[in-house]
């Protein structure tokens, strides 16, 4: 029997909404097995971020190989990297090992609006970081931010984005439309097949976040389960909807509240079922 295992590099979310802890929980959700590389250790909740503390790059790069010299990985999500010397210690990991599927969030600014990447390290990012991914994730502000201007306010201009973030290298992006505006929240996958939009209704609540860590973990799921890209995000997309939509079901924290990641398993008055006796 094969388990499929996806793995994240990221940094930590103590209040366990976002980072880390929302690629896990997001793995288990979509059915697989997940492992961690831990990239820096934040002091965070629902009304922000308070403090950072980088990982050191040789305990980055230790982590790195002790997954990949035992576990099969499937599938790698990288969010949070923190700052330049951990970018060079992940993309010297993933040469050292070569990862077939890849899916990078290029995370720089908390839900709360706290940054999370040093300036340093986004033309790194940018440089060595994306031509090894298989699919980028960019929100609307990341993808004006890698490219150096404005976020892109329609259809057209959200095309022409992910073209110009296709020419750094990766052979995927998928723009996140969540930062938009309207009565959808579209999401587009542009790559040299064209674009594919995934939308669904926008949902009102105040309680999003770790939206983009569990949508790009759930998207490492599928990849590692075997899907083709179209299907991975079709099914990640619908399954971060479902997410929020579930939110307001949980009572967390004083500020912006995280998805509901397991939704499917709880009642709908956000109590888990009665284990069976």
């Amino acid at each position: 029997m094969t388990t499929p295992i996806a793995l994240t590099i990221a940094g930590s979310d103590s209040s366990g909404g976002a980072g880390i802890q929302a690629d896990l929980k997001s793995f288990a959700a979509c059915g697989v097995f997940g492992a961690s590389v831990i990239t820096a250790l934040t002091a965070q909740n629902t009304r922000g971020v308070t403090a950072i503390h980088s990982v050191p790059a040789d305990l980055v790069t230790a982590q790195i190989d002790a997954v990949f010299s035992d576990l099969a990985v499937g599938a790698v999500k990288i969010g949070m990297v923190a700052q330049r010397d951990v970018v060079e210690a992940i993309i010297a990991g993933l040469a050292r090992w070569a990862p077939r599927l890849v899916v990078l969030d290029p995370v720089m600014i908390a839900t709360s609006g706290d940054r999370l990447l040093k300036e340093d390290a986004i033309a790194r990012l940018r440089e060595g970081l994306i031509p090894l991914a298989h699919l980028i994730t960019p929100n609307l502000p990341e993808a004006a931010a890698l490219l150096g201007c404005a976020v892109a306010q329609d259809d057209a201009e959200i095309e022409r984005q992910g073209r110009a973030l296709l020419a750094l290298g990766c052979p995927a992006v998928l723009v996140k439309g969540g930062h938009g505006t309207g009565a959808e929240s579209a999401d587009y996958l542009i790559d040299a097949n064209g674009v594919v939009r995934f939308a669904a209704p926008r949902i009102v609540t105040r309680n999003t976040h770790g939206t983009g860590c569990s949508l790009s973990s759930a998207i490492a799921a599928g990849l590692a389960r075997g899907e083709d890209l179209v299907t991975a995000v079709r099914r990640a997309k619908d399954y971060i909807t479902a997410a929020i939509a579930a939110a307001d079901q949980l009572a967390v924290g004083h500020g912006a509240g995280p998805v509901h990641h397991f939704h499917a398993f709880a009642h709908v008055d956000g109590r888990a079922p009665r284990a069976p006796s």
